[in-house]
């Protein structure tokens, strides 16, 4: 993608105005913030965040003065439909039937969550990059039979999409669970 492209549609903030989600060109490369947070000593404010690039996939991190400028992207937000895997491009369409492909490590985070709609995200009317929805449905694949009578507590369960996690002790094969897409975690067992 080249830088020049989307320069019209760029703004610059400090690193203290960031927050994960936020789409940013660090070294002429389109990138999004997955983590952010902010570190305070005696003296000074740093902004310490993870970005991933949106063509490799890397992740990096960075540690940041609060004030230090990023070019932030101008994005908009539609929801769109997982279609299909194309080699290294994932397809999307819209309610209206658009088809949208972006890259796959753009999406790879997304759509290991199975949903009916993703947020899609695009810079210039090109798709660029997959969020989940907060919250998927999945479900429970493998894990050891339920205990009645337990208050509380939690055990393992490996889950329809390969993700291993805990679960109430009252999950059973077959069941599904309602999972937290930012954190991964469990939040609650949904009824059959």
């Amino acid at each position: 993608m080249p830088a020049a492209r989307y320069r019209s549609r760029a703004m610059h903030q400090q690193a203290l105005d960031l927050r994960p989600g936020s789409l940013i060109r660090y070294d002429g490369r389109m990138c999004t913030v997955v983590w952010w947070n902010i570190l305070r000593n005696d003296r000074r404010q740093f902004v310490q965040m993870r970005i991933k690039d949106l063509q490799s996939g890397r992740i990096q991190e960075l540690k940041e003065q609060s004030d230090s400028k990023f070019e932030v992207l101008d994005k908009e937000q539609r929801q769109m439909s997982h279609s299909y895997t194309d080699g290294e491009a994932e397809v999307f369409f819209t309610n209206n039937g658009d088809e949208f492909r972006c890259s796959r490590v753009a999406a790879e985070d997304a759509i290991k969550w199975p949903a009916d709609n993703y947020n899609a995200v695009f810079v210039d009317n090109e798709l660029v990059a997959v969020e989940p929805p907060p919250f998927s449905v999945i479900e429970i694949t493998e894990t050891t039979p339920p205990i009645r009578g337990v208050g509380s507590g939690s055990k393992e369960a490996k889950l329809a999409n390969g993700m291993t996690m805990k679960v109430s002790q009252l999950c059973d094969v077959g069941d599904k669970v309602r999972v937290d897409t930012e954190s991964g975690e469990f939040k609650e067992r949904v009824k059959r």
